[in-house]
């Protein structure tokens, strides 16, 4: 008997991965969009997110969360972080009891700065809970481009078991039990694509973009084993892995804000034009946060949190990086 997976979130990497479940299950997605679950149950492409991309024809979609997720044996959570905690909170009295639920959201609370299995343990006690990340760039995967992810959940088994839900022809996916650092990596690598993005906004060149980003996971690397996670852990698909994929595409949302901000774009002008969620722009206020918290030095994260929310430049976030001294590559800066 196949398993029953209900996905929340239609945007284009919920839309994405609810095509792959339903090679291997039957799945219902729900979005918040009425037009998009009716373009997803006609089967033409959703174009809002997924233009030109042929979804699996037995994917349905659902335009109430409690018809998404009542008869579902697995959970999948598609939605943005800011937005986790309230369409949980709607599905919670319709959720099975002991259904896994699985998250694929890369960013951190701002109100509480919990990851977003924290926020699942807190409002549904004894559920099995996960995550699903890596370097998964929704439309080359819909696409046919070969990729890999990680699902991570505490209990082996599980994952092991929740792998068949969504591993699918050149989608591959790997497991660990390391769900504090899979989560972790994929949250703080948006303000590292962030500020490649920022790079190549001023043509700052391969090798600036290359020293952010092996400098950008030294950083993240060491606030998520402050907060628990495993150091190997930011060495695979959830961290370097992410890392790589995101800072160096155009598709990425995280990049597209650096790259405009540094075209000299407002960010409330970028968001304004964009129809997805760039989550490291509002992760960036979390982590200076949790960086303080932690006594863990962020300079690149501190950089990028000035260019969003204190109204310096990006040559401004680039001239205080330089001016950083450098020592040993195992210290900050």
């Amino acid at each position: 008997m196949k398993l029953n997976v209900g996905i929340l979130g239609g945007g284009s990497w919920g839309t994405t991965v609810a095509s792959i479940v339903a090679k291997n299950a039957e799945a219902t997605v729900w979005a918040r969009n009425p037009k998009t679950v009716t373009e997803i149950n006609a089967h033409p492409p959703n174009e809002t997110y997924l233009p030109n991309a042929k979804l699996t024809p037995t994917l349905k979609a659902a335009y109430t969360i409690e018809d998404t997720v009542k008869n579902a044996d697995v959970i999948v959570m598609g939605v943005p972080s800011q937005s986790f905690r309230s369409v949980l909170l709607q599905a919670k009295e319709h959720i099975r009891p002991w259904v896994p639920i699985i998250s694929l959201a890369k960013g951190l609370e701002i109100a509480t700065k919990k990851r977003m299995t924290a926020i699942i343990e807190e409002i549904m006690p004894g559920h099995p809970v996960g995550v699903l990340t890596g370097p998964n760039l929704a439309k080359e995967i819909h696409f046919g481009k070969a990729a890999a992810a990680v699902i991570a959940t505490v209990d082996d088994s599980i994952a092991k078991k929740l792998k068949t839900v969504f591993t699918s022809g050149l989608f591959r996916v790997y497991t660990n039990t390391d769900v504090i650092g899979c989560e972790f990596g994929g949250a703080l690598k948006n303000i590292m694509t962030i500020a490649t993005g920022m790079g190549d906004g001023v043509n700052a060149g391969d090798n600036t973009r290359a020293a952010l980003i092996t400098r950008g996971l030294a950083e993240l690397t060491r606030l998520g084993v402050a907060m628990g996670g495993k150091k190997s852990t930011f060495a695979g698909l959830a961290g370097m892995g992410d890392l790589v994929a995101t800072c160096s595409s155009s598709k990425s949302r995280n990049h597209h804000v650096g790259f405009q901000l540094g075209k000299g774009k407002s960010l409330d002008q970028i968001v304004k034009e964009m129809n997805e969620v760039a989550e490291g722009v509002k992760t960036a206020k979390v982590v200076m946060e949790l960086a303080r918290d932690y006594k863990v030095p962020m300079p690149i994260s501190e950089e990028v949190y000035k260019v969003l929310y204190e109204g310096s430049t990006v040559y401004d976030a680039f001239r205080g990086l330089l001016n950083i001294e450098t020592g040993s590559e195992k210290e900050p800066g």
